[in-house]
């Protein structure tokens, strides 16, 4: 039986952390998901999990889709692309949980255990839903960040780390556990070839996008001539290799716009744009309004302590 026509990638969704504590948790009453499938597939800039507290859905990886319900606890690695939606008439609510892994991670895990294996390059290690009647301890460790986060008492970032570091042991042994004992579980095809293939220059570009990069110098990585490294991209990501690049420049310097008072000609050469009138056109393309317009809507935003529900968000910044 032939596998049904792949989704095409085509948005990245990127999230600012903050450098001394490089967690984001995104959760409240207001982030529900819709039951309406988007038709899309999107992907992150760092791993996400996810706890479902209500009702039930589609969580799809890759085209594969996994039934979630209320308990269950998801984990995507970054860059793995991925759509939720509710069962119909629904709208389950989540709380997510992004994080730079290596920051909190490095040098706390035994040599058994690689970041490596957590950064998207999964192969056959990988399994997005764990459900609470099976996992109870991953549902218990992911519910205790969400409420370190939430309450923020005296010491909940040392809390919040040792938790998130004890959960990510759990679901490496979980992982394990399914692919040793139970391989037949785990749906065949959740490492689409044509993805991993063009995975290490999604893994380059968000390392290297301040640098003149060239096709010829992404197509190498994947050991693809630059004519069949540009098609398959394209297939993929549904954009061009140097249309993602800018895009993620971009995106780059939303967050440094966000996050740093530099001024915008700073900010668009620590990007990589050599040219302000280049950055100003390709930001007002991206984002529908010019760099200054969009710092000082971010202002404003913070000023007002604005709160959006999750079928209002349409950016790139946001789920769903």
């Amino acid at each position: 039986m032939s596998r049904p026509k792949k989704t095409a990638v085509i948005e990245y969704r990127s999230y600012f952390l903050a450098p001394e504590f490089p967690v984001l948790l995104l959760s409240g009453e207001h982030w529900r998901i819709s039951d309406i499938p988007s038709g899309r597939l999107h992907f992150h800039n760092y791993p996400e999990i996810g706890i479902c507290h209500t009702d039930s859905g589609i969580l799809e990886v890759n085209d594969i889709p996994y039934h979630f319900k209320a308990g269950d606890v998801t984990f995507l690695p970054k860059n793995v692309p991925h759509t939720t939606y509710s069962d119909k008439g629904t709208a389950s609510r989540w709380s997510y949980i992004y994080f730079d892994l290596s920051a909190m991670m490095e040098g706390l895990l035994p040599p058994s255990i690689s970041v490596y294996e957590f950064s998207g390059q999964y192969e056959e290690l990988f399994y997005p839903l764990f459900s609470k009647e099976e996992h109870p301890e991953i549902y218990q460790q992911a519910a205790g960040v969400v409420y370190e986060l939430e309450n923020k008492r005296p010491g909940y970032q040392v809390t919040a780390r040792c938790l998130i570091t004890s959960l990510c042991v759990s679901i490496w042994r979980a992982m394990n556990d399914i692919r040793i004992s139970n391989q037949s579980q785990i749906p065949q095809g959740s490492s689409p070839d044509n993805f991993l293939v063009i995975a290490p220059v999604l893994d380059y570009i968000e390392k290297s996008y301040s640098e003149d990069l060239t096709t010829e110098q992404l197509s190498d990585l994947c050991h693809l001539s630059p004519t069949h490294f540009r098609r398959v991209f394209l297939q993929i990501m549904g954009t061009s290799p140097l249309e993602y690049l800018n895009q993620i420049r971009i995106f780059k310097a939303c967050d440094l716009m966000r996050s740093t008072e530099d001024s915008i000609l700073a900010i668009s050469e620590n990007v990589g744009f050599k040219s302000i009138a280049t950055f100003n056109r390709r930001f007002s393309s991206l984002m529908q309004m010019s760099p200054r317009t969009y710092r000082s809507n971010m202002l404003q935003s913070e000023k007002r302590n604005e709160k959006q529900t999750i079928l209002e968000f349409t950016g790139w910044m946001q789920p769903e």
